[in-house]
């Protein structure tokens, strides 16, 4: 067998990115597939489940595994979203852990090194949003996470702006091990359109609700028909934990709630290239983050 012959051999893995909230995980994904497969905000801690993109790189199809952030989690809802990320990274051929190169690195990226250090397990370091880093805190942030001796490579990039994320494809082409594709080759996610229909919606109101309102709101697609002449109808749920954030998220006359359903039918349109038919309906359920189907919508474990 010749070296052509081994580098044309179909290859396939999973890479979960790890880190610490806001270090641009979902912003990074979405670069390496080429495609939005995870919603994005300013704000940290966006992500709330495991969401996988797939890439292909020649003849490696590259599976990536967006976690959410890492940190110090009390509440039940946050210790399962946390431990969803290390479950991803445990089941995956390999790690990449994302810093913000922008920011100091923080108590919750140090806890990352810590835990990855006593797991015994190599992984990538990729130093994000460098575009906008200062060069010598830069330099002195990598120095420092590079002394923990776990990287088995370091990438300088930009997620936003695309710079070095080449290198770390073809690096990732040829980490990943030799295997049959796992996922027909024009997938970009294994996202169920009833789930990417819901987190579409919330990233909107990420997007348009401030401070921590958006933390306190959940969105299920309660149905999902489509029709003969191509396009869909959707129909969702808003919950929020009290009677007057449903006041904030509906708005005054229902502008604000128009708004966010209009944006989120808009990206629905564009990702899904059909018509959409979205209907919003804003619930007041206070307990929602302890409602054990809530927890098995976006997969995590509600005994953790």
């Amino acid at each position: 067998m010749t070296d052509d012959t081994v580098e044309t051999l179909p290859r396939c893995g999973f890479v979960a990115v790890i880190g610490a909230p806001n270090a641009g995980k979902s912003t990074l994904v979405n670069a390496l597939v080429g495609a939005k497969v995870s919603i994005v905000s300013p704000k940290a801690q966006t992500t709330r489940s495991i969401v996988r993109g797939i890439a292909m790189y020649g003849s490696s199809q590259v599976i990536y595994v967006d976690t959410p952030g890492i940190f110090a989690a009390k509440q039940r809802f946050d210790r399962a979203m946390v431990a969803a990320a290390w479950m991803g990274a445990a089941d995956a051929e390999a790690v990449m852990f994302v810093v913000d190169a922008a920011r100091k690195l923080g108590e919750d990226s140090e806890r990352i090194l810590e835990q990855l250090k006593n797991s015994g397990r190599k992984a990538i370091l990729v130093m994000n949003k460098v575009d906008i880093a200062d060069k010598g805190l830069l330099l002195d942030l990598t120095r420092r996470v590079n002394l923990a001796g776990l990287f088995s490579e370091i990438f300088m990039v930009s997620a936003l702006t695309g710079d070095g994320l080449d290198r770390v494809k073809e690096y990732i082409a040829k980490a990943v091990p030799q295997g049959p594709w796992m996922f027909p080759e024009d997938d970009v996610s294994d996202m169920p359109g009833r789930l990417l229909a819901a987190e579409i919606t919330r990233e909107q109101l990420f997007m348009q609700l401030n401070q921590e309102l958006p933390y306190s709101c959940a969105v299920e697609t309660e149905s999902w028909e489509d029709r003969k002449d191509g396009s869909s109808r959707v129909e969702q749920n808003i919950y929020v934990s009290r009677d007057n954030h449903k006041a904030i998220v509906l708005g005054e006359g229902g502008k604000r709630i128009k708004n966010i359903g209009a944006k989120a039918r808009a990206e629905l349109e564009r990702l899904l290239d059909r018509k959409i038919h979205l209907f919003l309906h804003v619930k007041v359920k206070e307990n929602w983050r302890e409602d054990r189907n809530q927890f098995a919508v976006w997969g995590l474990d509600f005994n953790v």
